[in-house]
């Protein structure tokens, strides 16, 4: 892995604000790679301890922010992922009261050492699974105040948890702030679409990216962009709310950005955009009483690039 910036775990924090010290100051579009270095430190003191209340590490920490030259609010940060890099192990963990599985799993916490070996996560003793390791959390500062790495995920993104958020994807990401304050972090070994025990097969290791802005083309929701694919997430309350913002956004990106008329953009869609749940991490601001539980949902909506030739 070469790198021309290597920022530290110990940059990590446990929001996304637009009052952060920035630790690297970039100009976009030069090509220089920034590794990202995340930790897993909160996993592995809840395996050792199996007490929520005695860990004390921070939750989902991100690395950052980097501060991009140029960059203003109604512009667009687009990052590329070029690689992730994964260190020896990762993590399951059950927290009670916590993902679709809670009635089934009881109150009590779980946690699995999961060896990564040869391209391989061995889920248990017989079982094994290729990792494909993605970014669970990424994202720009919010305009006022801070955003939680954990939920809920936000216009400038967060803890969208998409497995598409992975080597050769570029992420487009809404600007709010001067400079935009880049940061991520929360890497995952593998995960299934969906995410059903909210947590993946979480990880420590280093994210590299290059990073280009698009001026004055402000985003609502970020959007990410593979080799065959745009993806246009969804955010809003209740989910039927972040499936139609989702959509809506794909409607306009073919109408107002391509000039398709609105019934070849409405036929299109109707026959070839697929839509699925992302991360189970709520859009919308939780229940104070049940700080854990996910209100709205992320949604994803896939138009396939083939459309577009």
């Amino acid at each position: 892995m070469t790198v021309d910036h290597l920022l530290g775990k110990e940059l990590g924090k446990g929001a996304f604000r637009a009052d952060e010290e920035p630790v690297l100051r970039i100009a976009p579009g030069t090509g220089e790679r920034i590794g990202f270095q995340t930790s897993d430190a909160w996993y592995a003191q809840l395996h050792e301890l199996q007490a929520l209340d005695r860990v004390t590490e921070q939750v989902n920490p991100v690395t950052g922010p980097v501060y991009v030259e140029g960059a203003e609010p109604g512009d667009t940060l687009t990052v590329t992922v070029h690689d992730i890099v994964l260190g020896e192990h990762g993590w399951s963990v059950y927290l009670p009261a916590v993902g679709a599985l809670q009635r089934r799993m009881g109150g009590e916490p779980m946690t699995r050492r999961v060896p990564l070996e040869d391209g391989f996560a061995q889920l248990t003793e017989t079982i094994s699974v290729p990792v494909a390791p993605m970014i669970g959390c990424i994202g720009t500062a919010p305009a006022e105040g801070s955003a939680s790495t954990v939920m809920p995920s936000y216009a400038g993104g967060g803890n969208m948890d998409l497995t598409d958020c992975a080597p050769g994807t570029t992420v487009h990401l809404p600007i709010e702030v001067d400079g935009a304050l880049l940061s991520l972090g929360d890497i995952h070994a593998v995960m299934a679409r969906g995410e059903s025990s909210f947590v993946a097969i979480e990880a420590a290791g280093t994210a590299v990216v290059t990073i280009d802005l698009l001026k004055a083309r402000p985003l609502r929701a970020p959007r990410l962009e593979t080799s065959g694919e745009w993806l246009f997430v969804g955010l809003g309350d209740p989910v039927q709310e972040s499936i139609a913002r989702g959509y809506e956004d794909m409607f306009d990106f073919l109408v107002k950005d391509h000039g398709w008329s609105p019934a070849d953009a409405y036929v299109v869609m109707s026959a070839a955009a697929h839509s699925e749940l992302g991360g189970p991490t709520g859009s919308e601001q939780p229940d104070p009483l049940h700080p854990m539980r996910p209100v709205g949902a992320v949604t994803v909506h896939r138009l396939p690039k083939s459309v577009l030739a």
